[in-house]
């Protein structure tokens, strides 16, 4: 299986958009963060958390075409199929099968609800925002309209329960806030 740096060197190969970067790093830390809670495979769904936006400056006006790009890209490198998977699962390419599957998908939109609330929150920072204050603002439907509510509530099928899932998201995210900038 590829390294960390080698996918991060993919990463800034082909995001240049400094926000996608750190999206994917935060999708990466909560991918972490569920594995452990799993006990599963956390440098595995770490990658799979890290590449799965691989493509989106050049599929982000063509949906259809997000995730099979990056198949394409990431062709050549020794990475398992339960992470082609995952990536393909993220964008509703392929049916979500397995664990993987589901938690990249909730994974991937909570990132930017979570930012949102932090921006709006007074204290600005992810050490100052929680749960219950993102929770506030996922039923307020205009608020961060794009962070696809649905995807994010199937944390239930990981047997997670709103709060719960975005505690483990704000706590992961928080270990690398001065990355994040928040």
């Amino acid at each position: 299986m590829i390294s960390r740096d080698e996918a991060y060197s993919l990463v800034k190969k082909y995001i240049s958009k400094r926000n996608l970067v750190k999206h994917v790093l935060a999708v990466e830390i909560i991918m972490k963060d569920l594995a452990a809670r799993f006990d599963q495979d956390v440098d595995c769904w770490g990658l799979a958390g890290l590449l799965h936006d691989l493509d989106y400056e050049d599929t982000e006006k063509d949906p259809d075409r997000h995730g099979h790009v990056t198949m394409e890209l990431i062709s050549d490198l020794d990475l398992s199929d339960e992470i082609r998977h995952a990536i393909l699962a993220h964008a509703d390419q392929v049916e979500r099968i397995s664990l993987m599957d589901k938690a990249i998908y909730c994974a991937d939109p909570v990132t930017g609800l979570i930012v949102a609330s932090v921006l709006m929150h007074p204290a600005k920072s992810l050490a100052g925002t929680d749960a219950a204050f993102v929770g506030k603002r996922f039923k307020e439907k205009r608020f961060a309209a794009g962070a696809n509510r649905e995807a994010i509530a199937s944390c239930s099928e990981l047997g997670l329960d709103l709060h719960e899932f975005l505690e483990i998201s704000l706590g992961a995210m928080g270990t690398i806030s001065d990355e994040l900038g928040l």
